[in-house]
């Protein structure tokens, strides 16, 4: 028995610390473009701070108190703010685990959602969670949609279009695989003001590095309204959210951390990032935003 329990905990330790190179990879990387799937992969199905979920976004917490229910109130609003309804075709951009295509499903009954992503560790869960005929899981580069033209009824994406490099040619695809009329609806996060000092933007450049965000998304409500507007989108609408969004996450990670149950799965490097002040959140903005294919 102390020869297994000793081979378990070796495998564990192994896996930590190859885990551990990755992160620092992230950081050190001089690679020309992002890789967000790198993140995610590291993340897998247990380095986040879900109770039975697979969510990993930050959740809207105006009547939440656990994880779990942030984030679904978070996949509810912008639903919601889409209007996606019975019949609709859904292309959800960037959708993780798959956690809130099967909440669109159940709660607003569109007749297909076709969920992509280029994380394939992530698509392989998400397939074997989630086997119903009306979800496709498939994987595709938002920037390059494999879908034709007016497709798709609503086009989301809940907290993933900051990785898409860049965010405007993701706005082109989705312009062209609308039908008339059809809605695009993101959450997303914009810069509410830029970092003021040396160290603050150290601080900046180190969070885009770990989660995989390039610098060429990272702007402002303006430009992302033009942005918008040069892709052809029209009747524009912007929420701002930031309130429920951003401190309540802070304060609920920071005590989730302490939970055994998290201290047992979560990787001690993400525990702590987990835990961090989030002081870059001061300088974001936290939006919904929907536009119309006119």
């Amino acid at each position: 028995m102390l020869w297994y329990s000793q081979k378990a905990a070796g495998r564990m330790a192994t896996a930590k610390l190859a885990a551990t190179a990755r992160m620092l990879g992230l950081f050190f990387s001089r690679q020309e473009r992002c890789a967000p799937q790198k993140i995610y992969d590291i993340l897998s199905t247990h380095n986040n701070l879900a109770e039975n979920s697979l969510y990993l976004n930050l959740g809207y917490w105006e009547n939440a108190s656990t994880y779990d229910g942030a984030c679904q109130a978070l996949a509810d609003i912008l639903g919601r703010h889409a209007g996606i309804g019975a019949g609709d075709h859904i292309l959800d951009a960037g959708c993780g685990f798959g956690d809130q295509d099967d909440y669109w499903l159940r709660r607003f009954g569109p007749a297909h959602v076709t969920a992509i992503n280029i994380t394939s560790s992530q698509l392989s869960v998400a397939r074997a969670r989630f086997p119903d005929p009306r979800l496709e899981f498939t994987t595709a580069d938002a920037t390059a949609l494999p879908f034709g033209q007016s497709s798709f009824d609503k086009v989301i994406a809940l907290e993933s279009a900051f990785h898409f490099e860049p965010r405007e040619a993701f706005f082109g695809e989705a312009m062209r695989v609308l039908k008339p009329g059809g809605v695009l609806a993101l959450a997303d996060i914009v810069v509410a003001r830029p970092p003021q000092t040396a160290f603050a933007r150290h601080v900046a450049k180190i969070g885009r590095a770990l989660w995989q965000t390039p610098e060429c998304n990272v702007y402002g409500e303006e430009v992302y309204l033009a942005k918008l507007k040069a892709a052809g989108f029209g009747e524009i609408k912007i929420t701002p959210i930031t309130p429920f969004v951003f401190a309540p996450f802070k304060a609920f990670a920071q005590r989730r951390v302490m939970d055994a149950e998290i201290r047992r799965r979560v990787h001690p490097f993400l525990r702590h990032v987990w835990a961090a002040s989030h002081g870059g959140f001061d300088n974001m903005e936290y939006l919904i935003i929907t536009a119309v294919k006119t």
